[in-house]
């Protein structure tokens, strides 16, 4: 049995699938599509069960583009995405009917899709500064796609909605991140003014989440499995001790710092880099502004 959504009417003129099975080994996603019921409805495969309800005829666009190219931390309940010219609205599928460019149309796991530029195009003029950046970041990380990729786009549809916060969006895009929570991270730090960081560090045999380099301050958010997880744990002291012999100064953030404790994550990186060095006005500032 395939692993892969299907047609009901095709399976059953195929002989590959009978009613009865489709009933009791495949559950429905739209109509006419079926999943095999020990498969994991992802964004990916909602993004390809979509495609065949259209009779393979749409363009995957939006999240659902941005999952067939492997972006990571697309949440699979939210609709598929298609670019579609024509027919009625369905539930779980988001239409969008805006005429493409040939050179914005791709293809993602065998499937039509806009292309990498063209869907973080889409996904940065939709509200919410912060998430665009984090889908725009994850899209980076999985396909590769520079800001300069979006150039030609930027010029062919200079007064599409969304434009302003896009280009906003753009200034603050880094494909190094590998999470929605690093993202976070930097942007609390882009926010208050200090310098840009490098992502993805790489110091003999580790990498650091993002830091100044030339400084040796790095910053560093741990998800749960950093402090729930024994192993892990001891391996981040053994590793946290590396690089202090190196002469590193880490600041890690935890998710409750991150949401609730910002103020926190500013004043222990000023503190760090004044200690490395740093002069920059903006570290007095924040320092002078107290942690809260």
């Amino acid at each position: 049995m395939t692993t892969r959504p299907i047609l009901g009417t095709e399976a059953l003129t195929a002989g590959t699938a009978t009613r009865r099975g489709l009933r009791g080994e495949y559950r429905p996603v739209y109509r006419n599509v079926y999943l095999p019921v020990q498969t994991e409805l992802t964004a990916a495969t909602r993004a390809e069960a979509a495609w065949l309800w259209s009779g393979r005829k749409a363009i995957a666009a939006g999240l659902s583009a941005a999952a067939l190219y492997g972006t990571r931390w697309v949440d699979a309940t939210e609709p598929a995405e298609l670019y579609r010219t024509n027919g009625k609205p369905v539930s779980g599928i988001l239409i969008h009917r805006d005429t493409l460019l040939p050179w914005e149309i791709g293809s993602a796991s065998g499937i039509p899709a806009t292309t990498p530029a063209r869907t973080a195009f889409d996904l940065g003029r939709r509200p919410g500064r912060t998430l665009a950046v984090i889908r725009i970041d994850a899209l980076a990380q999985s396909t590769g796609l520079r800001v300069s990729d979006m150039q030609p786009l930027l010029e062919c549809h200079p007064g599409l909605r969304g434009m302003v916060q896009l280009r906003k969006v753009l200034d603050l895009v880094d494909g190094g991140a590998e999470s929605p929570q690093e993202t976070r991270t930097r942007l609390v730090l882009n926010d208050a003014g200090l310098p840009r960081p490098t992502t993805q560090i790489v110091v003999a045999r580790y990498r650091i989440d993002m830091g100044w380099e030339e400084l040796k301050v790095g910053v560093e958010y741990d998800g749960d499995q950093h402090w729930k997880d024994p192993a892990q744990h001891a391996r981040d002291i053994d590793r946290l001790a590396d690089l202090a012999a190196l002469g590193w100064r880490i600041i890690r953030v935890s998710a409750q710092i991150l949401r609730y404790r910002r103020r926190v994550i500013l004043a222990r990186t000023c503190a760090a880099l004044a200690e490395a060095g740093a002069d920059w006005p903006v570290i007095a500032r924040i320092l002078e502004s107290g942690v809260q």
